[in-house]
């Protein structure tokens, strides 16, 4: 779901690109699931989640891999970062060593496209075109 999010409301990219590549990529993959998985998080599927819920990845990063061990398996660069510090973005170069310096920097700020997100979503609701 956080990445559903990230790419709907933090990037502003169509859900069914997002459900096409996942569909692509899952073991065992089913469509119905999928989509109304994406629909969920996009809100705008028959039971979809209040448009207004946007996650914070973050905050689930902070609330679910607090010691970063999903993370470090995924950015083998991150992993010699220690404590809790790195679940901190940005991270501060103290804490970093070279290779993770060179890890890329965030490439959206979310609490602006959080606003802007929910100012989209808002105006289409408006239209009645939203949930």
């Amino acid at each position: 779901m956080v990445v559903a999010s990230f790419l709907v409301k933090d990037l502003h990219i169509d859900w069914r690109k997002g459900a096409r590549h996942f569909m692509d990529k899952l073991l065992d993959g089913d469509v119905a699931s999928n989509i109304g998985n994406w629909q969920w998080v996009a809100g705008c599927g028959s039971d979809a989640a209040p448009f207004f819920r946007v996650f914070n990845p973050t905050l689930q990063l902070q609330k679910f891999d607090l010691h970063g061990e999903y993370v470090r398996r995924y950015l083998p660069e991150l992993g010699e970062v220690g404590g809790k510090s790195w679940a901190k973005i940005p991270l501060a170069d103290s804490i970093l060593d070279d290779k993770a310096r060179r890890y890329p920097s965030q490439i959206v700020d979310h609490n602006v496209e959080r606003k802007e997100a929910l100012r989209r979503l808002q105006e289409l609701s408006a239209d009645g075109f939203a949930s």
